[in-house]
This record gives C-alpha cells, structure tokens and sequence, in this order.
C-alpha cells in the first residue's frame, strides 16, 4: 500500500494520546465517584456497563478515527481483479504419444476437441494462441479474436515426436509479448526463446496473459523446463498444466516396436505451483472437458493499481455508526 499524502499519516501520533487521555478521564470519574457516600450515585458514576463493556464504544471510535486519518492520506493498493479481456496460449503437446487410444478415440483427437469447446466459451474480447511443441516448439496460431482461425489451427496438428515442455513454454512466452509489442508474426514457424533480459515484473503481479499447457508424456529434449517455468514467473505469466494419461503410462507401438509412454505429473505439478497456477490431471476427454470449462471461468486476470480511500472512508463511517449505536443503547450517551 502506498499513499499519495504520507505525510497526514503523523495524525495517528493522536490516536495513543487520546487513549491516555481516556485511561486519565476514567480513573478521574472513579475518584470523583468516591467522594459520593450514596451507593447508588456510585454506580450511576462508575457507568452500567459491567466491567469492559463500557469501553467497547470508545475503542471502536478509536479504531474508525484510526481509519480516517489513513483514508485522508489517500493510500492505494495493487488489487488482483478478474477480467474478460487478455490472451490464452493453448500449449498442446504433439509428440508421438498423443496417438494413445486410452484416451478415446486418441489423446491428440480429444485434446482437440476439448480445446475446441473451450475457444467456443471463450467472451470476443479474449485473444487466443496456439502453440504446438514435440521436439520443437511453433507457434501454429498468433493470439487472435478470430475463433474460426484457432479452430482451423487446432485442426492442423498432429502427433509428431519429442516432447520438448519448456520450449512449449518459452515459446508461447514469446508469442504473448510479440503480441504486446506489436512485433511481427509469420504464422508457424520455431521461435528460439523469449526476449533477452526482460524485465522481471513484482512478485505477485500478473500479466494479463495466461498459458494452458497439455501434455501427456515427459520432456525427453530441449531446454529445462523448469527452468522455462521460471522465465515464465520473471515475466509475470502463470502456466495452467494440464496432464493426459495415467503416471504409470501406456504401451504405444511406434514402428513395430512396444513403447512405454509415461506421464511426469511431477514436473507439471512444480510448473504451475511456480507460477502461482494449477495443475490438473485427464484419463478421459469428459475429464479434459471439464477441466477447459473450469479455466475458462478463472483464467485472465489483472492487477491495477486502485486508490481505496472511498473504501477506508466507507469503514470508518460505519465503524463510527457502531459505536455511536452500542453506546447509546447500553448507556444512553454517546462515545
């Protein structure tokens, strides 16, 4: 929280005198109540509250004064709000793996068609990629509004080899700040990283741009992908991943030999907890359904910075309110 008049903020040296001022008062009341021999006139002294009750008023009208004085000096907060409007990169892994039918009728086929039904809930106002990564990582489709362009981009894949998840990542890092940099793009093509030295944004601060990473096997080539999550987390991009399969993995035969295809939900699992995101895991496409419609609720998000002084002001009325109202009706007078 930062404030644009700091300087108001010594007025909260005057909320501790005034709490001396009211333990001198009180004990002041005691002793003048003393010198009353009638037990009656004693109590009606000493208050009707028993015993902290009678100073709950006061202290809740110390609290909203407290709120005041930080409401005068204007403060403002880095606030994390939800927002229809921003970018989603779609990650999808196409390695040879993809051609499993343990997920019917394929992996690949499924993730399609999963990801299909989420561009179709997907408000105009939110931009979609496609990134495909095997053993390389292309950037199918720019981020566009146009769902018709990202439906044909999804069509287009097919499983090829490698598994390749950080530059999948890095890759689709690049895709979002080529976007935001107005630099161009020229449709599918490698791209060999994000930019050199970004500038690490604040810890906690997102840009307004997700990644939705689906992958079903381990990353057997190309750069860390650890390490690619990391770059992900300078930059202020939180990396949903999304594990198809089971971590005991499959047999795919691939050129007449048997293949055991395993799942690293390990290395998934740390991606998005780095990046402040979450991990899921699809044995089937209702599960991969059903985990596209939840993000499709909960993906762009964005920070602004709000000034919350109507908020604070807001408090101490009401705060205020409470003791006038709690001191009236137990004592019949106010604060």
């Amino acid at each position: 929280m930062v404030f644009q008049w700091p300087q108001l903020l010594w007025l909260l040296l005057l909320i501790p005198a005034l709490v001396v001022l009211y333990i001198i008062a009180q004990r002041r009341r005691q002793k003048y109540a003393l010198r009353y021999a009638s037990l009656s006139l004693v109590k009606e002294a000493m208050g009707r509250g028993p015993g902290f009750r009678r100073h709950i008023p006061p202290l809740i009208f110390l609290l909203g004064l407290s709120v005041m004085i930080l409401a005068l000096a204007r403060p403002s907060a880095v606030v994390i709000l939800p927002s229809q409007e921003g970018t989603v990169i779609l990650t999808i892994d196409v390695s040879g793996s993809m051609a499993a039918d343990d997920v019917k009728p394929n992996r690949m086929e499924a993730a399609k068609s999963a990801a299909h039904a989420f561009v179709e809930r997907q408000p105009t106002q939110v931009q979609i990629g496609i990134v495909s990564f095997s053993d390389n990582a292309f950037v199918v489709q720019t981020p566009t509004d146009d769902k018709e362009a990202v439906y044909a981009a999804l069509n287009r894949l097919q499983p090829q080899r490698g598994t390749a998840i950080g530059r999948g990542i890095l890759t689709s890092i690049d895709a979002i700040f080529e976007q935001a940099n107005d630099e161009p793009n020229f449709g599918a093509r490698p791209t060999p990283g994000p930019t050199p030295t970004p500038v690490p944004v604040p810890k906690g601060q997102y840009a307004p741009a997700v990644v939705v990473l689906l992958s079903d096997g381990e990353s057997n080539v190309g750069p860390d992908p650890q390490e690619a999550a990391q770059t992900a987390v300078d930059r202020g991009v939180r990396v949903y991943t999304i594990g198809v399969g089971k971590p005991e993995g499959t047999i795919l035969h691939v050129q007449g030999r048997a293949v055991r295809v395993r799942l690293d939900e390990k290395v998934l699992k740390y991606i998005a907890d780095l990046t402040d995101a979450e991990y899921f895991a699809a044995t089937n496409e209702n599960d991969l359904r059903a985990i596209y419609e939840k993000l499709s609720t909960q993906l762009v998000m964005r920070t602004q910075k709000t000034e919350i002084t109507a908020i604070l002001t807001g408090i101490a009325a009401a705060l205020s309110l409470i003791a006038g109202f709690l001191s009236l009706m137990w004592f019949n007078r106010l604060p």
